[in-house]
This record gives C-alpha cells, structure tokens and sequence, in this order.
C-alpha cells in the first residue's frame, strides 16, 4: 500500500510539472536562461544587462546570461529548451524558420521575435602590411571564420562566395571566436578574421590599443548586390562603422543585418510582453551596461525582423502605438 501511495504522488507531482507555466521550477519560481554569445563580443554584455533588468523588474522571475557559440547555436537551444530567449542575427533566425543552410538537418525552428535591438557591423579586421586591402584579396591567405554555430561564420562564407572565392580551395580557414581571433592575428598564426557584432566590440578595441599594432578594417559594401541577388533585399544593408570607433582614419562601409532577441512560439503571450515591456522601460539602465543599447527604441524595434513578432510582444508595441505593420 505506502509503495502504491508512493506511485500515485509521483503521478501527481509530474502532472503539476507539466502544467507549470514557462520556466517554472517546482519552487514556483520561473527560471529564464538567455542564450548570448561569446565573452568578447556585444551579446554576452547586453544579454547580461537584460538578465538583471528582467531579474529585478518581474516577481518570480530570475534571467540567466549564458556563454554560447551564438546565433546558430543560440537558436538549436531554443528548439530544444535549453534557453528562453536568444540573441541572433537576422539571416540566422530565417534560415532556422525555413530548416535552410545550417538548420536543413536539424528541422525548422518555431520562432518569435520580440525586438530588433541594434544592427550588427561585418568586421573583417587584417594588419597593415598584409596585402588584404579587399575581400578578394584574402585569397591564399589564412582567415578565422568565427566561432562553430555562430552566425558570423555563416555571412563570412556567404561575402567570400559572393566574391568569387571558392572556400574550400582559395582560403585556408580556422574557426575561433573574436577574442581568440585577436589573439591569433596579433601572434602571427592567422592573416585576418571575421567578427559580426555591435558597436564598440571590446575584443577588437583591445587589438587597436595594442601597443605596435596597427589595424586594418576592410569594405565589404560593395559586395551587397551579390548578397542580395542570392538571399534576397530583405537580410542585409549597408552600414558603416564611424572612423572614430577604433581608431580609423575613415568610416568602413559595410554589410550590416538586424540582430534580434527572439523566443519560441510556445512562451506565454504574457511572459512575452513583460519582458517586452521591460526591455524598454529599462532601456537607460541597458545603455549604461552596454552602449549598444543606446539605439533601441519602439521606433526602430519592430522594423528588420525576416520572421513573425511574438504575439505577447506585438500587444505591448500597439499599447504603445508603435505598432504599424
């Protein structure tokens, strides 16, 4: 009988387990974790900032940062309920929608948007005295890609192939983050590498101030027709990284794509539009984390998304008025 009894309360307890809402954990505290990006770059910082706003803004709720690979990797968690939220760039989170590229073997990915938080600059970064002083010329030359499942990886590829370069034959490659990118360009073992992010990224920051160093940003705007033809007019547009961020000489023009932070479809319309809500009535405390945040507003938040809005968060931009599609 107590063996019987014993069975039917862990029938009821794993029944209440599968009713909790998103995120809960038995003590009835919901428990977020934010899939961000590597310590070196701006997703890890500001996806830190939005953990603590959210932590202290929401009753019940505690927001976790987590170190990830990015984008890519960012969004396979989500399907697979490991995070709740995720940083992306914009042609990461269509192909997940679409199971294209780095998502046809894994399956589509069901996901939400809740805001466009900033646009992400392609840095490729060479040294003076390289002989890469365009896209093109990085032929022969060894390049680190980004990091496995980021997404900086995925446009580094997709802006070498829209230069005529066949990857597999005219590069050698290497895939580290941006920090270990710095790293390997200053000791010699790489001759330039990608990084998609914010502005200011601290990693490249710290190679400018290297002392003996002298930094090379190279265009990659001219590059953007191709793109386009290929993946569409909606993805990628021409940004341009001001002279006085790393201590240039003059603005870099480059490919620039939306990041977003995005959820899955099954989060609760209302968890959706409180965190919504608190990333904007928080927006002063996100910008003094990380500057990046500076730029996010109702204005430019629901423009450059390639997939659907969460409706939590569509609720919380009409109460707004900045609802206009």
């Amino acid at each position: 009988m107590r063996w019987r009894s014993f069975l039917a309360l862990c029938v009821v307890l794993l029944a209440m387990s599968a009713c909790a809402p998103d995120g809960a954990n038995s003590g009835g505290k919901r428990r977020l974790s934010i899939a961000t990006g590597g310590t070196g770059g701006v997703f890890y910082p500001y996806g830190g900032g939005i953990a603590k706003v959210i932590t202290e803004s929401l009753p019940n709720v505690e927001a976790t940062a987590e170190v990830t690979a990015a984008s890519i990797d960012n969004l396979k968690f989500l399907k697979q309920g490991t995070s709740d939220l995720a940083f992306t760039m914009s042609d990461a989170a269509q192909d997940a929608v679409l199971a294209r590229d780095e998502f046809k073997d894994f399956g589509a990915i069901p996901l939400r948007t809740l805001a466009v938080l900033y646009s992400s600059y392609t840095h490729l970064v060479t040294l003076e005295g390289s002989g890469i002083t365009d896209v093109p010329k990085v032929k022969g030359h060894t390049i680190s890609m980004g990091s496995p499942g980021s997404g900086t990886s995925t446009l580094g590829y997709r802006i070498l192939e829209a230069a005529g370069l066949n990857t597999a034959n005219d590069i050698r490659t290497q895939s580290l983050g941006v920090a270990q990118s710095v790293d390997a360009l200053k000791d010699g073992k790489i001759d330039a590498f990608f990084w998609n992010g914010g502005l200011p990224t601290a990693s490249v920051l710290d190679l400018v101030n290297t002392p003996r160093i002298r930094a090379r940003f190279i265009a990659t705007d001219s590059l953007l027709p191709q793109l386009e033809k290929t993946y569409g007019s909606n993805l990628y547009y021409r940004a341009i990284i001001p002279k006085g961020t790393y201590q240039q000489d003059a603005d870099i023009p480059v490919v620039g794509v939306a990041v977003l932070l995005v959820v899955s479809e099954t989060m609760s319309e209302e968890l959706a539009h409180d965190i919504t809500r608190v990333l904007f009535e928080k927006q002063p405390e996100l910008a003094m984390i990380h500057p990046q945040a500076k730029v996010l507003s109702t204005k430019t938040a629901t423009t450059g998304s390639p997939i659907p809005f969460h409706p939590g968060a569509i609720r919380y931009y009409r109460d707004q008025q900045a609802w206009t599609q």
